[in-house]
């Protein structure tokens, strides 16, 4: 009997963070709901013990049920006739177990039958189905657009819409277009609004759509006649119920193949807008990616540890020239970077997820009453780093998602090329997380503004003031050197005011920024749990040699060089 939550003392570790006791008060408005539902946590130390015993639930379902069926569903995959989907068996046994453990609609509120759950622990349950199974994470994962509909939709349709999520429907969010992918604004799915009858009526086509035959969709459409740009884009609920859309084929990919990626027809489907309208874009989309983007990184982190575990299990049991090979510098060295970069990434995951909680529980509750000026600058805080955080994280946490998958197969040699070991499943999941949800360049886009702002340094500065053990006073110094150089390569990039050299060295400002940053979660880890210290010291002395690597490459540029990258 496995279980990949218990297994895992860095994930109680995280969720025990200081921050929690802020964040659950906010989220439980004082456990105002105590009267009203007998789940509802009585005070702090009941609600954690709520999270700790759901946390043990879904690792137990992951361990025993959802990671041994992800090499059928590899195999099996899912089919469409006559427009509809038929997910893997493996698929429909692990959508049965979620469902009667009531793991959909965690987050939701109770009175939508939810379990009100903050992102933190949520998050923190989609790390560990990704580790079981990353394709499965996609479908389980997507009850997240549940929250877009909170967010944003009336009333009547929460009513409507979010209990039947809660009770186990699935959910998608169709954005992609055969000619609009990163560009959403070239979206052309035609919305039709009918005086007729009131409702609204789409056609067109929608591709690369991630559970595309879910029971409800959350649909980009062109609403406004005559447009080009974001501003005729609005957003829409569209429930299958109501027919009107057909899937015309699965695509086959490279991995997740548990999850149907559709290509989807509409034909007059009736849907009824969700917000209002020319905000589809400008405003729900992008809430609705950052939300996306916190999953993939936890899709990311689950890969990265599940890579983690299957070299180290091989290392530890191969033998070549009459040792094990954990025992060769070459592979020991692998080893220790791989576990180094899964927990800087989980710790980012958090970090995040902590600022997305405090920023989202205070904008709820700014619906509710007026917040007081010390919430509401403590909401615009949160909500920034938020901003900042979520494409740093999301690009560089699938960037060693895929690192570490490739690394585990190099240390099972030629084996892990064979469909015999997890690893290869493992590397063909990894390599869609820095594509989808905005591909690692286009976080770097969002990113950019971050590191020219002081978001960044700023935050970094605030981690350097913390205090430290002494013994991990001399990890310390080395990011505070690193944060130096960080502060002078930005000065240097920048002074010219020349936007092409800023774009050009984005990526190498931001992976700058992005060591120091987990550098110091790892130290903070470390400070709290001596556990943590191997990995803090192995990535703080990696970052170190890759912010070298940076400075120097940059002092040798000059503008001018540019012209031999053009073509």
């Amino acid at each position: 009997m496995a279980n990949f939550y218990l297994d895992n003392p860095s994930l109680k570790h995280h969720l025990q963070h200081p921050m929690m006791k802020r964040i659950v008060e906010l989220k439980e408005r004082n456990y105002a709901d105590k009267d009203k539902f007998d789940y509802a946590p009585v005070d702090f130390e009941d609600a954690m013990d709520s999270y700790d015993k759901v946390l043990e639930i879904v690792g137990e379902i992951c361990g025993d049920i959802i990671a041994p069926n992800a090499e059928g569903v590899d195999h099996d995959g899912p089919t469409v006739t006559n427009g509809r989907v038929t997910y893997a068996p493996g698929t429909q046994q692990n959508l049965e177990a979620v469902r009667k453990a009531g793991l959909m609609g965690i987050a939701m509120p109770r009175r939508y039958d939810g379990l009100n759950f903050p992102i933190v622990p949520y998050i923190m349950a989609a790390d560990l189905v990704a580790r079981a199974d990353a394709g499965f994470e996609n479908l389980w994962g997507l009850q997240d657009c549940a929250e877009t509909l909170y967010e944003f939709g009336n009333e009547d349709q929460h009513k409507r819409y979010i209990p039947r999520v809660c009770a186990g429907e699935t959910m998608s969010m169709d954005l992609t277009e055969p000619d609009a992918g990163s560009d959403l604004q070239a979206v052309m799915l035609k919305a039709t609004y009918s005086e007729k009858d009131g409702c609204w009526y789409l056609n067109g086509v929608k591709r690369f759509i991630t559970n595309g035959d879910a029971d409800i969709h959350l649909v980009l459409a062109r609403s406004e006649e005559g447009t080009k740009d974001a501003r005729g884009l609005s957003m829409f609920v569209y429930d299958k119920r109501n027919g009107g859309v057909n899937v015309r084929r699965i695509e086959n990919k490279m991995g997740i193949k548990g999850s149907p990626t559709c290509e989807l027809v509409y034909r007059n489907a009736k849907a009824e807008l969700c917000g209002d309208r020319k905000l589809g874009l400008i405003k729900y989309v992008m809430g609705l990616m950052n939300g996306a983007r916190l999953g993939i990184m936890a899709q990311a982190v689950g890969i990265s540890e599940a890579a983690c575990r299957e070299g180290l299990a091989y290392a530890r049991e191969r033998k070549q020239f009459g040792k094990a090979i954990i025992e060769f510098p070459a592979v020991y060295e692998m080893l220790a970077l791989m576990r180094a970069k899964a927990d800087a990434s989980r710790s980012m995951l958090y970090e995040t997820a902590r600022f997305v909680d405090m920023y989202k529980a205070l904008d709820d509750i700014s619906k509710e009453r007026k917040l007081t000026p010390e919430e509401r600058t403590e909401m615009k805080y949160y909500g920034k780093l938020a901003d900042a955080f979520t494409p740093m994280g999301k690009g560089i946490t699938t960037e060693y998602a895929n690192q570490n998958a490739y690394d585990a197969i190099q240390i099972h040699g030629g084996s892990g090329f064979m469909k015999d070991y997890a690893c290869e499943r493992l590397y063909r999941d990894a390599r869609i997380t820095n594509i989808y949800e905005g591909t690692t360049q286009l976080q770097v886009v969002a990113a950019i503004r971050h590191v020219t702002t002081g978001t960044y340094l700023n935050r970094i500065r605030e981690y350097e003031t913390m205090t430290y053990k002494p013994e991990l006073e001399y990890l310390r110094k080395k990011l505070v050197n690193m944060t130096n150089k960080y502060e002078k390569l930005v000065a240097k990039i920048t002074e010219p005011k020349d936007n092409e050299y800023l774009d050009f060295h984005a990526r190498r400002l931001v992976e700058t920024a992005t060591h120091c940053v987990f550098g110091y979660l790892l130290l903070q880890d470390a400070n709290a749990d001596d556990s943590f210290r191997r990995s803090a010291e192995v990535y703080i002395n990696y970052g170190q040699a890759e912010v070298n690597k940076i400075e120097s490459y940059i002092n040798d540029f000059s503008i001018e060089d540019l012209g031999f990258y053009k073509a």
